[in-house]
């Protein structure tokens, strides 16, 4: 099995050192980055090794994990987050998928957990699909009190989020190989789409897919 390159931002040295040890011995699992603040991470990047998932945590005194979500997805194109926390508000919840989360995990959790979480977000893009769309969904449902908009999408916007959707989760520079695009102009339609419907990342396009059933394997 290849081995999941891992990088943690926590600002307590004992959890960063407790979550390595418990890490490294679970198997095919390496700590290649640590950091103690977002703001340190951030400054950081790119990292002269890009890690494969990002262990991030919510509480932080700088920046907490939702404002590092935002600021992350300015510096990377592409990356995978999962988020750990106490808190497990809906709000908190849901602006963590918004801003590009791939998955969360109480504080609490067993090695078992956070082992499983790592390899269906590494291999299958997400952590617990079906309670991650519940919890969107519910808390859209229940604080939402707009109009429901009317999904409109050119052709070409949809062949866009079709790949978006896609389970062998196309970087945007492959995306627009297959449209025959520059990525220039791919850009052009995500941010059309962003703008239009007030989605801030990609696993927000996955999102907005889902609950409008636009795309495969949606529908």
């Amino acid at each position: 099995m290849n081995t999941t390159n891992v990088c943690i931002i926590d600002d307590h040295k004992i959890v960063r050192h407790g979550l390595i040890e418990l890490l490294e011995k679970l198997g095919n699992i390496k700590v290649i980055h640590e950091f103690e603040s977002g703001v340190d991470f951030l400054n950081a990047l790119p990292l002269d090794k890009k890690a494969d998932i990002y262990i991030l945590d919510y509480s932080m005194p700088d920046l907490n994990g939702i404002e590092v979500l935002k600021r992350l997805e300015e510096k990377e194109e592409e990356y995978r987050v999962l988020l750990l926390t106490q808190h497990f508000d809906e709000h908190i919840i849901n602006e963590a998928y918004n801003f590009g989360a791939r998955g969360f995990l109480n504080k609490n959790c067993t090695a078992h957990d956070l082992k499983y979480a790592i390899n269906n977000i590494v291999t299958i893009g997400y952590n617990n699909v079906s309670e991650i769309l519940k919890r969107v969904r519910n808390y859209e449902e229940t604080n939402s009190s707009r109009q429901k908009k009317t999904i409109e999408l050119s052709a070409r916007e949809h062949e866009f989020l079709t790949l978006v959707c896609d389970e062998k989760e196309f970087t945007y520079e492959q995306m627009a190989e297959k449209m025959g695009l520059s990525v220039k102009s791919l850009e052009g339609y995500r941010a059309a789409i962003f703008e239009r419907y007030g989605i801030k990342s990609k696993v927000g396009l996955v999102l907005f897919s889902f609950k409008n059933k636009i795309t495969e394997p949606f529908l």
